[in-house]
């Protein structure tokens, strides 16, 4: 059978097409299923501060939104030590790997006048909706040092999208109408992170086999640093104390 030399030359610019695009896919190791997850703890040593009174009576809806007072969330602990709202997550130990942007938001909510939640961790690149969902208008305003400013104002049913495009830990979030209202938003450049809840704990799901510094911040007691070895097969637990 007589072969056409023009099918073999488009042939074999298909297949070099196909490898270039299969290489620049690859971003390195990804999170891996079934992978080890590291869990620990965030714990707070001492005699923590205790939530203060916010006065929102300069808008009378903030105001009515919190019938018993609302009070500040900048050091919540439980009876146990345990410390709320501190993000922990992988420093260092993985390279040069990139890894897929969510495709799914990050969500802000404007609440009662107060942000929600108090801190956010996200990807970088990754979309931010931020929702108010007050009936009086607010004003979003991040202050980043390695990202780009911006401040919308955000009438009750405006959707507000933004994208960080770099890593930060972490972009202090005001209200220019409310000064009341601040929260923070750690933008992270891989998807090894996590926020404690009330009881101090996190969890950092499916990390490879390998050695990384882990940082723990929170937004009055600074930052904690630990070095962890992950073994196949193992599971490592991690305590951050402050004080």
């Amino acid at each position: 059978m007589k072969r056409h030399p023009v099918s073999v030359t488009l042939l074999a610019l298909l297949l070099v097409s196909l490898t270039m695009l299969c290489a620049a896919g690859r971003t390195g190791p990804a999170p891996l299923p079934g992978g080890v997850s590291v869990t620990g703890v965030v714990k707070f040593k001492g005699t923590a501060a205790k939530p203060t009174h916010i006065d929102m009576s300069a808008d009378p809806y903030c105001a009515q939104a919190h019938p018993s007072g609302a009070t500040t969330e900048e050091e919540l602990t439980d009876a146990n030590g345990d410390l709320e709202n501190v993000v922990v997550y992988v420093s260092d130990g993985l390279g040069t790997a990139t890894f897929p942007v969510p495709e799914e938001p990050a969500v802000m909510e404007q609440k009662g006048c107060q942000y929600k939640p108090h801190v956010l961790a996200m990807r970088a690149g990754q979309k931010l909706n931020v929702v108010n969902s007050d009936a009086t208008t607010h004003n979003i305003h991040p202050m980043p040092n390695n990202n780009r400013e911006w401040n919308v104002s955000q009438p009750k049913g405006v959707q507000v999208e933004q994208v960080f495009a770099r890593e930060e830990v972490a972009i202090t979030v005001k209200c220019n109408i409310h000064p009341w209202m601040r929260s923070y938003i750690a933008v992270l450049k891989n998807p090894y992170f996590a926020v404690t809840g009330k009881n101090g704990s996190f969890e950092l799901k499916d990390l490879p086999p390998g050695s990384y510094t882990i940082q723990a911040w929170h937004e009055k007691l600074g930052t904690k640093i630990q070095k962890i070895t992950v073994a196949e097969g193992a599971t490592p637990t991690v305590e951050f104390v402050f004080q």
